[in-house]
Parts: C-alpha cells; sequence; structure tokens
C-alpha cells in the first residue's frame, strides 16, 4: 500500500472523509458563523507582519513533551511533523504501508536543513519518536506499538509495530509529533533542553526573540524548502490574557488573527464589523472538548455516590445557557462530539440536586453545622471559561460542598494539578482530536499516569477494563469493531462516573479580511502559517 503528495492509502482516505462528514452534520452554525471563508489570490503578496493575540503566556514553544495550547499554537510554525493532519508531504515525500499494518516506509524530504544549518537526516525522525513514544502524553498511546524505528539511509525511516495502529497516519502532524534535531536534544534533559524555549526547526519560521509578559516573535526562513512559501516577513505573537482587551484590540485592528479571543455574547456583534472574518467551521483535528475532572485519588472522590451526587448536582444546559451563551454542543461522553466514534445515546446523569442530598447522606456525608458536608479544592485550567467554574462552584454549595475555586496562570495550573496534584476537581479543556486513541485514551488509561505529565490522566482513574477496551481498540483494525469497543469504553466510564463530560465549546477563528490563504487545512491555528499572506499591505 502506498502514498504519495497525489494519493493517500484508501483506507486513511476512507477515515478521513468519514471524520469530515461527521463534523459537518453537528448542527446548523449559528449566525455568526456565516462570514465567508478566505479566498486566495492568484499570486499571494509577500511580505507584512501578522499580529497575532495569544491567550496564555506558554511554559515552552515545542510541543515534544507537552499539548498545552502555547507550544501547538507556536511550534508548528518552527518544527514539523512528517506529515499534515490531511495526509499531505511534510518532512516526508512518500510513504509505503505493508498489507498487515505492521510496517510504515517513509521516504523523507531531501536538502532540507535545520535553522542552524544542520541536514535534516532519518536519524532525527528515529530520535524525535523514541522521544515522543517515552515523554509526550497522547504520543506514549499513539507509539506505543512502535518497536523499532530503523534508518537505512540518511533519507529512508522505518517503523516497525508489534501490532495494528489505524490511527498512525492522521498522529504525524506538527503540532501532535514534531520532529526535533537531535543534534540539539540528545544528551540533554527533555524538561529543561533550552531549545524547547528557543526552537530550532526546518519549518517556514525562525524563533527570533521572546519578550517575557509581552510577546514572542518568529521572522521568515528564507531557506524554506517550500519556496516561494512563506509569505509573511514575520509573526509577532502577542500575550493577551484578557478577553475584553482581545476583543478591544480585534475592533481596532491591532490583531490580525486569534482563536477564541472574543467573549461569546460579543460574537454576534463582531460578525457584523466589516473589517473582520469570523469562521466557526469545524475543527477535525482538534475536537475541543471541556470536562470536570474527579481526583480519584481524593477519599471522598473513590466513593461512585459522591462521584454522582456531584455530576446530579450540576446543569450541563445551565452551562452551555450561561457559559456559552446557548452555542456550544453539550456531550454527556468521554468522547465528544466532533469525533465519529462518540455515541450520542448516552444522555447526562438527570440534573437532581435532591437526590445528590440524598447520595451524599449514603455515603456518610452528612450535613454537619453550618451545612457543610466536606470541602474540595476546585481549579480551572485558563483555556476554559471561568463562568464553568463559577457556576460548579455554586452547584455544590447548595448540596453542602464547600468548593474553593483557586485561579492560577496557565504555567501554575499545569503544575498544580500535574505535579503537585492540588486539587479535588477542575473544569479541564482537552482535545479529542482525531481519533480517540490519540486524544481520549491519555485521559483514562490507568498506564498513562506519570507525575509532571501535562493532560494526562490527570484523575488518576484507574480501571482495569477500561483499560482492556482502550488497549484493544488502539490495535483493532476492522471500523465496525473498533466502533462497537469505544461505545463499551463510553459507557463504562460514563457508569462509573469516571469524570463528567460537559460537551464541545464555541470555537471560532477571527481574521482580518486582509488575510489569505493558499493551503488552507484542517489544522487551523496549529497549522505552519506557511500559505497566510496579507492581500494588502
Amino acid at each position: 500500500m502506498t502514498a504519495s503528495n497525489t494519493a493517500l492509502p484508501s483506507f486513511t482516505r476512507r477515515r478521513l472523509n468519514a471524520g469530515l462528514a461527521a463534523l459537518a452534520g453537528l448542527s446548523a452554525l449559528p449566525a455568526y458563523a456565516q462570514s465567508a471563508a478566505p479566498v486566495a489570490p492568484a499570486t499571494p503578496r509577500v511580505g507584512g507582519t501578522l499580529r497575532w493575540a495569544l491567550l496564555v503566556e506558554p511554559p515552552t514553544l515545542v510541543p515534544i513533551n507537552t499539548t498545552a495550547g502555547g507550544p501547538i499554537d507556536i511550534g508548528p510554525k518552527v518544527v514539523e511533523g512528517l506529515l499534515r493532519y490531511d495526509a499531505q508531504p511534510l518532512l516526508a515525500t512518500a510513504w509505503e504501508i505493508s498489507p498487515d499494518g505492521l510496517r510504515y516506509t517513509f521516504r523523507l524530504r531531501q536538502g532540507v536543513k535545520w535553522h542552524d544549518d544542520h541536514p535534516f537526516t532519518s536519524a532525527d525522525v528515529a530520535y524525535a519518536i523514541g522521544l515522543l513514544k517515552q515523554f509526550h502524553p497522547r504520543g506514549r498511546a499513539t507509539f506505543a506499538q512502535v518497536r523499532e524505528v530503523r534508518t537505512p539511509d540518511a533519507h529512508t525511516a522505518v517503523l516497525l509495530l508489534d501490532k495494528p495502529a489505524p490511527y498512525l497516519l492522521t498522529a504525524l502532524a506538527s503540532a501532535e509529533s514534531p520532529i526535533v534535531p537531535r543534534h540539539l536534544y540528545e544528551g540533554r534533559d527533555l524538561a529543561s533542553n533550552p531549545y524547547n524555549r528557543a526552537p530550532v526547526g526546518t519549518g517556514p519560521f525562525r524563533f527570533k526573540e521572546w519578550v517575557k509578559g509581552s510577546h514572542i516573535t518568529l521572522v521568515r526562513n528564507p531557506d524554506y524548502w517550500d519556496a516561494p512559501r512563506p509569505y509573511l516577513d514575520q509573526i509577532v505573537g502577542r500575550f493577551i490574557t484578557d478577553a475584553p482587551a482581545r476583543a478591544a484590540a480585534l475592533e481596532a485592528g491591532d490583531i490580525d488573527i486569534a482563536g477564541n479571543a472574543v467573549p461569546v455574547g460579543e460574537l454576534d456583534r463582531f460578525a457584523q464589523l466589516p473589517a473582520l472574518r469570523i469562521d466557526n467551521s469545524a475543527w477535525p483535528y482538534q475536537g475541543q472538548h471541556n470536562q470536570i475532572v474527579l481526583n480519584h485519588e481524593t477519599p471522598a472522590l473513590q466513593k461512585r455516590e459522591v462521584r454522582l451526587a456531584i455530576a446530579q448536582a450540576i446543569s450541563i444546559e445551565g452551562v452551555n445557557k450561561l457559559a456559552w451563551f446557548g452555542k456550544g454542543v453539550p456531550s454527556a461522553t468521554a468522547i465528544g462530539v466532533a469525533s465519529r466514534f462518540h455515541d450520542a445515546s448516552i444522555a447526562f446523569h438527570r440534573f437532581d440536586p435532591a437526590g445528590s442530598e440524598r447520595l451524599l447522606d449514603q455515603a456518610g456525608l452528612p450535613r454537619a453545622a453550618g451545612g457543610r458536608r466536606l470541602a474540595l479544592r476546585l481549579a480551572s485550567n485558563p483555556y476554559t471559561d471561568r463562568r464553568i467554574a463559577d457556576i460548579v462552584r455554586q452547584s455544590l454549595q447548595k448540596i453542602g460542598i464547600d468548593a474553593v475555586l483557586r485561579e492560577y496562570d496557565f504555567g501554575t495550573y499545569v503544575n498544580k494539578v500535574y505535579t503537585e496534584r492540588d486539587f479535588d476537581i477542575t473544569v479541564e479543556s482537552q482535545s479529542n482530536l482525531f481519533d480517540p486513541t490519540v486524544g481520549v485514551q491519555r485521559l483514562y488509561w490507568s498506564k498513562n499516569f506519570q507525575i509532571g505529565l501535562p493532560f494526562s490522566t490527570a484523575g488518576h482513574y484507574v480501571n482495569a477494563e477500561v483499560d482492556r477496551l482502550l488497549e484493544a481498540a488502539a490495535v483493532e483494525p476492522d471500523e465496525a469493531r473498533r466502533r462497537a469497543l469505544f461505545a463499551q469504553f463510553q459507557k463504562a466510564v460514563w457508569d462509573d462516573v469516571a469524570a463528567i463530560d460537559i460537551g464541545k465549546p464555541p470555537e471560532t477563528v477571527i481574521t482580518s479580511r486582509r488575510l489569505g490563504d493558499d493551503q488552507p487545512s484542517a489544522e487551523r491555528l496549529y497549522g505552519s502559517f506557511a500559505g497566510l499572506h496579507f492581500t494588502t499591505l
């Protein structure tokens, strides 16, 4: 089975088309989503500075050991993967898959150099995949079946698998599986490697500077292999953490592009602004999904009655109405609505605060003097809407649980939840991504728990049957059987109240109408920006 820059393996093409069709059928787009997509002129202009609003200041810039928003935003402009999500070539130009699905042979692009002028070779690919398999929150599952990466020559990488990995080709994009330079990473501690913060890649833009608290600047790579791209002279990513400030900057024309930047209640008004384009179309690569993570190390939360009581005390309909202004897509299951494996037959646990009170009594947590049953530490990922945490806190107060909300910047949040384990409940923003083995397994697979590993199993949930279902689905090449395994998984974690799912928040990308793109992809903001250009300078 062979693929190149003009053809996909047939089974992969069917899977991608099925996923896109499923996304297209989610729902009719609201009024604020009707703006047309960018149209590229015949000959894109060269030049200009793209001003990009970044919601948070990231702790690092290369997504080699993290799935945090900053690295997967910035990283793909500098470092590249083997393929784009839509299986178009990047560092690999062609590939072959053996009939049994256990051997992937990639022909690598020749003449490519790292930004420090060192040649890119298959040794870089083998080394990076080894890092991803060991240290990346999702890569631990993505490359779990990869036994060995052989490098018969400088421009060939051969992945040998123990079992099939039906999702593998879709997991090789730059934001998900970046290839980093072996000569700058080997022999260094991965977490503290300075090149994570000042990256050297093969991509269309080179890292220039990171001014703390202000901005990151990337400049055009004049030696990029895909000339004449990139068209932009530079990208300046400004850290604007306040939503009203981002909205003001966009409206004033001080920002050219931003994702999820405007308060949801402002979207209808922004759709009327003639200088801006609002895109709310499906983003199949990401599959954003919000959920309430329960820490199963907390003694009270080890009781299913308590977890169910919490679930029944929170109105997800209220979350959608009050936090998302009715523009979200609620989902009661661990695999969100953006996935073709989503089981829409699973309904939310009924909203029943009185029933919650009875369950807490049965769990041995009666109201004490003052009406309090217990206190829990509540956190919230800054990428989620703060109003969700407020709704959770207020809902739990009504049933006698004092949920003390602690607010952190992004870096502190990641440390508190994934390293210090200093939380009981957190409102988390996760990407389900293009396949549950990559985007969902990491959250429930007990073997993925590791102190300090961001966006892994924050809840430290342990369930042998869930592990079995996830591991079986990961290597099952038959689509129907795989779908059945994921359906069983969704029902199992729902029954056990492993977490409380909320659903897909409103997702928007707002751009200046002066921007065009001659290389659009499903990766959107997670792409390289190589095709972005200004139609007027």
